[in-house]
């Protein structure tokens, strides 16, 4: 090594090593420096070693630094590491480093509340994050009413063939899955119903449950909950991937806008088919309930037919699927805001894809126990 190069070596010496540094420790050797320390992680916890500075020519703040970091940062390894033959020069700048170092955090032992306290502060955390959360989608909801009352004043600007796409995606490509699960949800309904009204006698109100049950409740809901896994995924996943592809700043800088491209379509799209879907959800979750009914309890369909009729109020039917465009809506609006707001990495897209149907889900839950409570207060 030159006289002026700055460096170090490292010997053992009986059961110690001994850095012996030399040269001119200054800012402008720092990074080769810093590059060599770094290769210091391999000295095993428990090694005594010793920094020598008799060798060390001229020492300025970053070299003074650099050397009390490798003494703090191999004392957290757990070797014993002291600095020597320090010259009466540098001493004084040892020594004004070190004070303006930040102090070690002080170590505690895990208090009995400490655990309760962690969870709280999660419990913060989670919490503003959901606050956070919720006023981004109260305000992207605010952006779609001003972009839609805008399209609604010249309606030319809304897309039809998009529109209509969207109305075969989320409607005629639902129809079988739909249409299956609904169809083993009013057999498994009628099943359970009639098992538990033979004990007094009253199998032919499983008829009652039925069509109360499905048209009020189950049919809608479970409607919303299938578009929701299925289509609200599906908006977060396409708009999400041509986010991080760079499609949509590709559309602003063409001067679209991408809330009337990508999600009005979307929109308008569900609100239109989402109904339709849970009249048919209805009607097989009906059939499937009036075929076990027919093998288990022995009721005709035209008793069935008859018993259904005098079940039903004049809401009844209504009572559901007024709720459908809501649900639609609701599901829309989350599956395209969590598809904009993805960061342009793989990783964002499967993560706020997740989080929308998660979210639709428990937001069309939430809806439904205000109809619920709205309805009870309407007397209908």
């Amino acid at each position: 090594m030159h006289a002026d190069e700055a460096g170090f070596d490292l010997q053992a010496e009986g059961d110690a090593l001994v850095l012996r540094a030399a040269g001119r420790w200054l800012v402008a050797a720092a990074e080769g420096l810093d590059r060599q320390l770094r290769q210091l992680d391999a000295v095993a916890a428990g090694t005594r070693l010793r920094i020598d500075l008799a060798r060390v020519d001229r020492l300025d703040t970053v070299g003074a630094w650099l050397v009390l970091r490798t003494r703090r940062d191999l004392e957290a390894r757990g070797v014993v590491a002291a600095i020597e033959n320090v010259a009466a020069d540098f001493a004084p700048l040892l020594e004004q480093v070190a004070r303006s170092e930040p102090p070690a955090p002080e170590q505690r032992e895990a208090g009995p509340f400490d655990a309760v306290l962690a969870a709280l502060a999660r419990l913060g955390e989670n919490t503003v994050d959901a606050v956070l959360e919720a006023r981004g989608l109260v305000g992207f909801f605010g952006i779609v009413v001003v972009t839609l009352s805008r399209t609604l004043r010249r309606p030319a600007r809304l897309r039809t063939v998009s529109l209509v796409t969207q109305m075969e995606r989320t409607g005629v490509s639902a129809l079988p899955i739909l249409g299956l699960l609904s169809f083993l949800i009013g057999v498994v309904l009628a099943y359970q119903g009639a098992d538990q009204l033979r004990r007094f006698g009253a199998e032919i109100f499983t008829v009652n449950l039925l069509g109360v049950g499905i048209l009020r409740e189950l049919g809608v809901l479970l409607t919303a909950i299938i578009v929701a896994g299925r289509s609200g995924s599906a908006f977060t996943a396409e708009i999400g991937a041509m986010e991080v592809n760079e499609e949509v700043d590709a559309m602003r800088t063409l001067g679209l806008d991408p809330i009337e491209v990508l999600v009005l379509p979307r929109l308008f799209g569900l609100v239109l088919t989402l109904p339709l879907l849970a009249v048919y959800a209805d009607f097989m979750a009906l059939f499937g309930g009036m075929l076990m009914s027919w093998a288990v309890l022995g009721i005709a369909p035209p008793l069935f037919l008859r018993q259904l009729h005098t079940a039903l109020g004049e809401w009844t039917f209504w009572v559901g699927i007024l709720k459908a465009p809501f649900f639609a809506a609701t599901i829309a609006l989350v599956g395209c805001h969590a598809g904009l707001m993805v960061s342009r990495n793989a990783e964002s897209v499967g993560r706020l894809t997740t989080l929308s149907v998660v979210r639709s889900i428990f937001l069309v839950i939430i809806i439904d126990a205000a109809f619920s409570i709205l309805y009870a207060q309407l007397g209908i």
